[in-house]
């Protein structure tokens, strides 16, 4: 089995592949803080729910956007299942040539996704990634990583809105049930839901504009299932890119371990 981890700002996703299948995941919130012995505890508790032990776990892969969480993910990688992890960003295969200004600069998450959209629907793609930020990256018809652009997500852009008004106050992110909002709360709502809309049809347009061929836009990430819903630019919701995508990498890697 091969045990990858997706860790992000504001969450960890955890996957169990066992050969080509995608048998486990779960979630849990980043703190960094938080000591490896901890993470290992928590990671092994996890497991037991899925009736994975330690020793069923023959390798491991990290895609990281943190990179102080990086040795803490290793020692749980060592002390927990006796290995030390694949580690995306260390000079490791992704059968993708990056076309970016500085590839350094990417975030390990950028480049996975666009790898699992790629094996997975194809090229022209367009990943669209609902994080912490609103991450778009753009792949050309012959498999090139483009590049992208990069929003405040909008769990961010909403608690600026809150701390900085004073009349206004927490509203729960979702969509209203109109644009025209006949109260504050509704008001708030569709500015910051239908404005996420208006964002993402946006850059979409503008990517494709730029790309040529039959381009397919897919969604992952927090709220990618409701964005989704309020908008036709979205072709596929796919909540699990980024770890089928740290498995291609891994395969496409195997050989050097």
């Amino acid at each position: 089995m091969l045990l990858a981890f997706d860790i992000g700002n504001t969450s960890i996703h955890l996957g169990i592949f066992e050969s080509e299948i995608l048998k486990h995941t779960w979630r849990i919130g980043v703190e960094q803080e938080k000591l490896p012995d901890e993470y290992g505890v928590l990671i092994l508790s996890l497991l037991a729910t899925g009736k994975v032990l330690p020793e069923h776990i023959d390798d491991c892969i990290i895609g990281c956007d943190v990179p102080p969480l990086i040795p803490t993910f290793e020692t749980v990688c060592k002390k927990y299942f006796g290995m030390d992890p694949m580690i995306v960003g260390h000079g490791l295969r992704t059968g993708v040539r990056i076309l970016y200004d500085n590839p350094k600069q990417l975030g390990a998450d950028r480049i996975v996704d666009a790898v699992a959209a790629i094996r997975k629907y194809g090229a022209p793609v367009i990943v669209v990634d609902f994080g912490t930020a609103t991450v778009f990256d753009a792949v050309n018809e012959q498999g090139d990583y483009l590049g992208g652009a990069i929003a405040p997500g909008i769990g961010i852009a909403s608690e600026a809105l809150f701390s900085r008004a004073a009349m206004l106050y927490r509203v729960q992110l979702e969509r209203p049930p109109v644009a025209i909002g006949k109260n504050t709360i509704h008001a708030m709502q569709s500015g910051i839901f239908f404005g996420y809309v208006g964002l993402v049809e946006g850059i979409v347009a503008r990517f494709k504009a730029e790309l040529t061929g039959d381009v397919k836009v897919i969604a992952t990430g927090g709220l990618a299932r409701e964005i989704a819903q309020a908008t036709n630019c979205i072709d596929v919701i796919d909540g699990d890119l980024t770890l089928e995508g740290l498995r291609f990498i891994y395969e496409l890697n195997a050989d050097v371990r």
